[in-house]
């Protein structure tokens, strides 16, 4: 009990200082941007609040993270948080999550008095982030995924109504929500500051790592090359596009119960073993104490995530 109070205390503690950092850089980027576009560029200082604890831990970070900054992994997380709309690079991110594993190991370790909850808890903190980030970016696809229809019905009409494609773009900026008003505003601004507009939607494009954007990008290039009535392709994506969300949520459904069954086995028996250890503690003792214990609590939690796997797989089913 003390372990889970400990680790949670700490993980929050963590993301509370992970989500001021990534305020704090948010506000500096979208400073730095609209001074940019004013063209004072030589005005460009720091703001007087430099000195506040949190941009001081901000720069720390930075410098500990140019070591790293070239590494596979770095690059792999840093794409996967473009993915999530996480505005830091891997680097950056790989130190947070050191230090906030190191923290949570020092903190488990000094209420549990236990020398084997320090290495668990330090291995802990970077799988619950990487999960954590995977959820978000793969959450945020989807909702991308949701909005791509009406995107494109706006693009098209906008084209009917004599728009260019990249006013178009800032209609759907303006008017529709995010992710996908946030994505399109970073394509025009990469636009404004002297990107093409076909490497800025490729770059979007990696961003999201949507199939259904895919085929909208590579349409777009195309009719960019030989011509075309862009609208009337936009449209017939659309629709194609509409029509693949509804069957899969038609399957959703249909698979919901199965989904559901894959938490239920996950979750349950943690359930019942946490109720055991608070109301038939000695019981449980022989679990953490005996080795034979210790090897089926481990066969046990392994085959209770490896059946979570199969059904998830079994229900996964691919439009």
């Amino acid at each position: 009990m003390d372990l889970i109070i400990a680790t949670v205390a700490a993980i929050s503690t963590f993301l509370f200082v992970l989500f001021t950092l990534l305020f704090i850089k948010r506000n500096l980027s979208v400073d730095i941007f609209h001074r940019l576009r004013r063209h004072h560029v030589d005005d460009v200082k720091h703001s007087k609040n430099n000195d506040d604890i949190f941009r001081r831990a901000y720069l720390f970070i930075q410098r500990a993270a140019k070591p790293i900054a070239d590494l596979g992994i770095a690059k792999k997380i840093e794409f996967k948080l473009r993915q999530a709309g996480i505005p830091i690079f891997g680097a950056e991110f790989i130190v947070i999550v050191f230090i906030g594993a190191l923290v949570t190991a020092i903190f488990a370790f000094v209420i549990t008095l236990n020398i084997v909850v320090a290495p668990i808890s330090f291995v802990g903190v970077p799988l619950f982030c990487w999960l954590w980030l995977r959820m978000k970016a793969n959450s945020r696809r989807k909702a991308f995924t949701e909005q791509l229809g009406d995107c494109l019905t706006t693009v098209s009409n906008a084209l009917r109504a004599g728009y260019s494609f990249q006013q178009a773009m800032d209609v759907v900026a303006r008017e529709m929500e995010p992710p996908m008003s946030s994505e399109f505003e970073r394509v025009t601004t990469d636009i404004a500051m002297g990107v093409a507009l076909e490497d800025a939607l490729e770059n979007m494009n990696q961003r999201i790592g949507s199939q259904d954007f895919d085929l909208v990008v590579t349409a777009v290039l195309i009719q960019r090359e030989i011509g075309g009535n862009l609208a009337q392709i936009l449209d017939t994506i659309s629709f194609t596009i509409n029509e693949r969300i509804r069957m899969k949520r038609e399957i959703g459904a249909l698979t919901a119960q199965g989904r559901f069954s894959a938490w239920v086995l996950l979750l349950l028996p943690f359930f019942v073993a946490a109720f055991c250890w608070i109301y038939n503690h000695d019981q449980m003792q022989v679990f953490v104490n005996e080795e034979m214990g210790r090897i089926a609590l481990a066969v046990c939690v392994l085959l209770e995530i490896l059946g979570f796997f199969v059904i998830q797989r079994i229900v996964d089913i691919e439009v």
